[in-house]
């Protein structure tokens, strides 16, 4: 199987692996940073000159590994792993062939377990209640299956055949209540939430329903490596491999049965740095744009987000992280803002519509696939329409011990089961008919970001990155940053190996940061801090060719679960049948998604010393880490110091892009210091800005000039069309249009779609003040991460429709509050004794346009934004 491994061999306290630097290399070329052994393959030269060597062609090195505990429970005694594996493998090969259901029951009826196991129950006085089983054969295949895997404690029986002889009195009445309780499935009897007639209960019935689902879909979406067997097997080798790591000597041994390859090696790889060569990131910004009818979107939603600790107010049921309230609407409603204003964007440099297609990967965990379909139904489809999204289910996967692999049970008939992974989204998208919607709606390629990330669509990273992709018609691509010190994230790596037949791979890749204790980097001169500041973040930010992904997906063995690993770092955390919690070493086997890289390395007969990164199917791009990655992904504990990957601090992350951002348009405002500043009080400001203000910041800049923002002022612009000259802010300024885009009109199908640039709100302010008391920075009721403070004055303006608003040459001050009605314009000017309001109806022939607006031009690698007044 291809799932990921590492060694390293230590002798005599000196660390096979090394690690060298020198000066910065051109982007251009390899990167001098590279994880190696000491004795080379063969010399190297360029840019490779100064990395030490590797060793003989006879030993493999793998830089690559599963996800390990630190701490590992060595399994009892008397579990034999390799007998286990070699007793599944077998009965894998046999259930591969058999061609029906009857032919695969007969495999497993001939398994010594299974066999054992009903031939216990038989000679107890079981074969009448056998016989009586009316499940349909299939449900009994996925039963015998579960027995055959060493899992049928699951059904609430012990797994020693003399330990159901000694007990059968004690569990008679148990067994005779679940043949009844199949036979009513079977008949689809009404239930009442009274007894069976024999102690099992109605609830007791849905849990069995719930377990022949649950192992329906492993079989089916795990069949590429052999269904709920396979499923065992690869838990089985995984833990027996991190057991051999500790107890090998003989590591090249060990390595080479693990790897097909003579020598890999690690290094840093080179890309486009966005945020220097800003030429090229202008130019790879407006491919982007340009490609945004060919391209998808793919949110993974699927995963459980235990850390963040979101919980229903009213039901206490956990959330998933596309449900978070994030300033002001939830992370799903960003992500889906983040690609309308690339949208709008488009049509103001194209006059055209797209309306991009969208898969969302969601699962059963926190009601998490029936949470964000009501979402998306309740707001409307955000005016794109239903048919513009598609969603798909991933399966859950049971939780394992790190003792011996034996599933975690909740109760009777309940594994505990999480989601297995984003890395299932490949397989899945290909198995749920994903790749063909995305090709009915004429698209190439998909840009995939993650929910929790609120910075990844900031100024030119994502559509640099598709614009890239599309443009040179590579397979995958990633966007990267500096990695922080000890950061719960992995790190891109270009890894380059020779391979049995003697040809030369390479390719971009990661390590995830659950591997990197693997690598034994706790002294000497490679330190945990050389390999996590050389080497670049992943962020999961991937553009994807759609073709190169589908052959992935559909390929019919382990390769479409990329990066399967292990792991086993937290514990598992349940409740059993009485509310009691419970945390055991443990895991589940999941796959990541951007291991697809995996996949797509490209071959050479020779050794390539320069520009190899041109050559590769892979590339990477980088850019300033608050314009890339800013993770909302866990709470904040009481009293904690750090605000890490909290949304505290990915607030904080924000703030500094929009500071970056409105300091280069001549506006004076705070400068945000680090977030230990800020871990017992607010930011010094809070400014929202509606992201089709740019996207990209080329064009924003060309909407702000002069002025500046006052210490714990408030700034919320939700309007598009906006023009700032000058304005002086001391308090809260919030302008919000209810078009801020454009208007919902019915398409041809009924569905009510976003027309852009229709009747959009619009404001101009210039040579503007705007004072007031603002928000109540002392108030312990602010949750600023939220958008809920507390404010003792603003002035407000609400824009219904195409509604304008005015204000030149005024002092505006106090709690004031203007809503504008639909067809009219509102003007603030000087007047003799204080201020001249003015509402004027808009001219019909304005009414789509609007009284003035700006016009989008392309001038070379550049966008240019002129000022059209009607």
């Amino acid at each position: 199987m291809a799932h990921s491994t590492t060694s390293i061999l230590q002798q005599n306290n000196r660390f096979l692996f090394s690690f060298k630097s020198k000066s910065k290399a051109s982007n251009r070329h390899f990167s001098s940073h590279s994880l190696h052994l000491n004795k080379p393959l063969f010399p190297l030269s360029s840019s490779l000159s100064s990395f030490p060597s590797s060793p003989s062609p006879s030993s493999c090195f793998v830089t690559r590994v599963s996800k390990a505990p630190l701490e590992y429970a060595p399994p009892a005694p008397e579990f034999n792993f390799d007998r286990e594996i070699s007793r599944l493998k077998n009965l894998r090969s046999k259930l591969s062939v058999a061609k029906t259901v009857e032919d695969k029951l007969a495999v497993l009826g001939r398994d010594a377990r299974v066999k054992r196991f009903f031939e216990g129950l038989s000679r107890s006085g079981f074969a009448t209640v056998l016989a009586s089983l009316s499940v349909d054969s299939y449900g009994l295949f996925l039963v015998k299956c579960l027995v055959a895997a060493g899992q049928e404690h699951v059904l609430g029986l012990e797994s020693e055949m003399s330990e159901f002889e000694s007990t059968w009195s004690d569990i008679k009445s148990a067994l005779y209540a679940l043949v009844e309780m199949i036979e009513k499935l079977d008949n689809g009897r009404e239930r009442s939430g009274s007894n069976t007639g024999f102690g099992l209960k109605s609830g007791e019935v849905g849990d069995f329903e719930k377990l022949l689902k649950t192992l329906g879909e492993i079989e089916r979406f795990y069949d590429c490596i052999g269904g709920i067997i396979g499923y065992q097997i690869t838990v089985l080798e995984l833990l027996a491999q991190a057991t051999c790591e500790r107890e090998t000597t003989n590591w090249s041994h060990h390595i080479n049965k693990l790897m097909e390859c003579q020598f890999t090696e690690i290094h840093a790889p080179r890309g486009i740095d966005l945020s220097q060569d800003t030429e090229y990131a202008s130019q790879a910004a407006i491919w982007g744009i340009e490609g945004l009818p060919d391209l998808g979107e793919i949110y993974p939603l699927g995963g459980s987000a235990d850390r963040l600790g979101l919980v229903d107010p009213d039901t206490g049921e956990g959330l998933p992280a596309a449900m978070l309230p994030y300033c002001g609407r939830t992370l799903l409603e960003r992500l889906i803002r983040d690609l309308q204003a690339r949208e709008f964007l488009y049509f103001k440099m194209y006059g055209k519509q797209c309306i991009t297609p969208v898969a969302i990967m969601t699962s059963s965990a926190k009601k998490n696939h029936e949470r964000v379909t009501s979402l998306c139904e309740r707001l409307g489809w955000f005016g794109r329409g239903r048919s513009s999204f598609q969603f798909f289910e991933q399966p859950l996967v049971p939780s394992i011990s790190a003792e011996d692999g034996q599933w975690v049970v909740a109760k009777p008939f309940t594994p505990v089961c999480k989601p297995g992974g984003h890395g299932v989204i490949w397989k899945l998208a290909y198995d749920k008919g994903i790749f063909k919607w995305f090709y009915d709606h004429g698209r190439k390629g998909v840009t995939v970001r993650q929910v929790s990330n609120v910075v990844a669509a900031t100024d030119v990273t994502l559509l640099a990155l598709a614009g890239i992709g599309l443009r040179h018609g590579k397979k995958l691509g990633f966007a990267s940053c500096e990695r922080r010190l000890g950061a719960t994230e992995g790190i891109n790596v270009l890894i380059e190996k020779k391979t049995l037949d003697g040809r030369w791979a390479y390719g971009v890749s990661c390590i995830e940061y659950t591997e990197f204790d693997k690598f034994g980097i706790t002294n000497g001169s490679l330190s945990p801090k050389s390999l996590q500041e050389k080497f670049s973040a992943n962020t999961n930010i991937l553009y994807v060719d759609l073709a190169s992904a589908e052959l992935v997906g559909s390929s019919k063995n382990e390769n479409s679960l990329p990066g399967m690993v292990l792991n086993t770092k937290k514990p598992v955390v349940y409740e059993d049948a009485f509310g009691n919690r419970h945390s055991v070493p443990g895991g589940r086997l999941e796959c990541t998604m951007q291991n697809i890289a995996d996949n797509f390395f490209n071959t050479s007969s020779s050794r390539c010393y320069n520009r190899v990164e041109e050559k590769m199917d892979t590339f990477i791009v980088y850019n300033e880490r608050r314009r890339v990655t800013s993770s909302a992904k866990r709470k904040r504990k009481l009293a904690e110091k750090s605000l890490h990957q909290t949304p505290d601090g990915s607030l904080l992350d924000i703030l500094r892009n929009i500071h970056d951002l409105l300091s280069k348009c001549d506006i004076r405002l705070p400068v945000i210091k680090g977030n230990d500043e800020y871990v017992d009080s607010g930011p010094p400001f809070l400014i929202l800005l509606h992201p089709a203000l740019g996207p990209l910041w080329e064009v924003s800049r060309q909407k702000f000039h002069g002025g500046s923002i006052s210490m714990g002022s408030e700034l919320q612009i939700e309007v598009a069309e906006f023009l700032w000259r000058d304005v002086q802010l001391d308090g809260s300024l919030i302008i919000e249009a209810e078009n801020v885009m454009g208007s919902i009109r019915i398409d041809e199908n009924g569905e009510p779609i976003l027309k852009y640039g229709q009747r959009c709100g619009r404001c101009k302010l210039q040579n503007v003040k705007v004072l007031n008391k603002g928000i109540d920075w002392g108030s312990g009721n602010n949750i600023y991460w939220k958008h809920d403070v507390q404010r003792f004055e603003a002035f407000k303006v609400i824009l219904h429709g195409n509604a304008e608003f005015e204000a030149t040459d005024v002092i505006l001050q106090g709690n004031q509050v203007y809503e504008v009605p639909n067809g009219y314009k509102l003007k603030i000017t000087p007047g003799k004794s204080g201020l001249s309001v003015q509402l004027d109806p808009i001219e019909q022939s304005m009414m789509d346009s609007g009284s003035w607006f700006w016009n989008y031009k392309i001038k070379g690698k550049h966008i240019q934004l002129e000022l059209v007044e009607l």
